[in-house]
């Protein structure tokens, strides 16, 4: 999930004579710029072959708790620049059907095309959803949940042809639906459990799905399900790809479990990152970050976070989704041309407020 204010949905911003403006330009610093998805050997799929590999951006539009806005903010965080969007097959919190609407009109706009884009959903175990609006049978074998979950998330992404006419076949092939990455929401109660789920999900990869994660989940979760992955060298259960939790201090930041990420090549994305931290909002290399790189102490975190290698945000922004796709290439920017020796003073004390050797 991702923080998300209570106001309602806003207008894009617009230049001086009315017209909206155009999207935050694709950036170019290293705190910015896409981080490169781990590529397994069980990626078989023939158009990986020579491919450059899959990606995903530094910040996430997050769209938990958004209700009835949802399609529209969407839109506007499309129409912004945001390339990511996170959300779940879970109506208890999310309207995944309003996020397909919102990329649908993107499209149809000639905003985006579905190949720009990194669209990441959820499986959410039964623990997590609402009895009276599930999108599985809870009763059903873990295959069968996880098979019709799935397929009502392929059908809220299942966009028409994009481009130019001609090449029937080929676009097609293109829009077949797909999910970038499905995340399993939560572990189960057992270890078993969630093994028996993760078997499931990894049934449906490389082809309706590219990649799997998990979220809420601790660095020894995290670890079980590697090394289940490992015993089965790759072939048949995939390791998961992105773990997305909490970044907050009642997890010590998820210092452990960061590590790991590390190590085995994982994208660590942060959620809570703003709603969370009050604290670290306040603390001097925050506030100094954003004097000195002329951002606001909300961006200037994100930036933080974002420097401590290969993590992502989620972003819930309703009404500074420019702003925040913006600041982060400025502090990029300025870390890397202006004032690197700074850059490096605040990210050494952020390391330090939240117990992470360097």
């Amino acid at each position: 999930m991702s923080s998300s204010s209570s106001q309602p949905a806003t207008a894009a911003a617009a230049t001086g004579d009315g017209s909206a403006a155009p999207p935050v330009p694709a950036p170019t610093s290293s705190l910015a710029r896409d981080l490169n998805l781990r590529r397994d050997d069980d990626d078989d799929d023939d158009d990986d072959d020579g491919a450059p590999p899959a990606t995903i951006p530094r910040l996430i539009y997050g769209t938990a708790w958004k209700k009835d806005d949802t399609a529209e903010l969407v839109y506007q965080a499309l129409r912004a620049g945001f390339r990511g969007v996170d959300t779940a097959a879970q109506p208890k919190h999310y309207r995944e059907d309003l996020v397909g609407q919102g990329i649908r009109r993107a499209i149809a706009e000639g905003i985006v095309s579905r190949a720009d884009l990194y669209i990441q959903t959820k499986f959410t175990p039964e623990s997590g959803q609402d009895p009276s609006d599930m999108p599985y049978d809870p009763s059903a074998p873990p295959e069968e949940q996880v098979e019709a979950s799935l397929r009502s998330s392929l059908a809220n992404f299942t966009f028409p042809p994009s481009g130019p006419d001609g090449g029937q076949q080929q676009q097609q092939q293109q829009q077949q639906p797909y999910i970038d990455c499905l995340v399993l929401h939560s572990p189960l109660r057992t270890p078993q459990a969630t093994q028996a789920v993760w078997s499931a999900l990894s049934a449906h990869v490389p082809h309706r799905v590219r990649r799997l994660g998990i979220s809420n989940a601790s660095a020894a979760d995290l670890a079980a399900l590697l090394d289940v992955a490992d015993a089965a060298a790759g072939l048949v259960v995939p390791p998961p790809a992105v773990l997305q939790n909490r970044f907050y201090r009642d997890t010590r930041w998820d210092v452990p479990a960061r590590a790991l990420c590390r190590r085995r090549g994982l994208v660590y994305q942060s959620f809570w990152t703003l709603s969370g931290n009050p604290r670290l909002l306040k603390l001097p290399c925050t506030t100094g970050l954003a004097s000195r790189a002329g951002v606001g102490p909300e961006v200037a975190l994100y930036a933080l976070v974002l420097g401590l290698g290969g993590t992502s945000v989620l972003d819930g922004t309703r009404s500074h989704m420019r702003e925040d796709l913006a600041g982060v290439e400025a502090v990029g920017r300025w870390a890397e041309e202006v004032a690197p020796g700074e850059w490096k003073g605040f990210l050494d004390a952020f390391r330090e407020y939240i117990h992470e050797a360097p």
